[in-house]
């Protein structure tokens, strides 16, 4: 077995409407505090959005990994994710992410756009963290293919 440790160095400052501030070795560098949607002061980021983040960005790897492995070049590919929070009788849950890749390809290049829509798909159920999440929140992805920037 093979172990990888990761490091986030935070500090707080007032109650649950305070702020602070974390750190981690591989250079990200943000204040946090409880979101303004939530009755928090909305300074920089929040548990919410990088529990999102952190789903985003390993499908995004996952998928580029796969394309990879594949050897199907895109223009370009971008991600926007979603979570959605459920508040029920007080307690709060997360219930629900959703990732949007957009693939921007070109038609000359051959690449099916339904092999694209299917690798998308297959990627959210390889990215580790979603295996992670997903017993206790709904993950799925809604791609789309855009050829010659239409």
């Amino acid at each position: 077995m093979e172990s990888f440790y990761f490091k986030v160095n935070g500090s707080w400052h007032g109650d649950r409407n305070g702020k602070g501030h974390i750190q981690t070795n591989g250079g990200l560098d943000i204040a946090v505090s409880a979101p303004a949607d939530m009755e928090g002061p909305g300074i920089g980021s929040n548990p919410e959005e990088l529990l999102i983040s952190s789903s985003n960005n390993c499908y995004m790897i996952t998928l580029g990994a796969m394309l990879g492995n594949r050897k199907i070049e895109v223009e370009k590919l971008e991600v926007v994710s979603e979570g959605v929070v459920d508040r029920e009788d007080g307690k709060l849950k997360f219930k629900q992410i959703i990732h949007r890749p957009v693939f921007y390809i070109n038609s000359a290049s051959g690449i099916s756009p339904e092999k694209l829509l299917e690798i998308a798909v297959r990627a959210e159920k390889a990215c580790f963290i979603s295996q992670t999440l997903r017993p206790s929140i709904d993950i799925s992805v809604e791609p789309n293919v855009v050829v010659d920037g239409k």
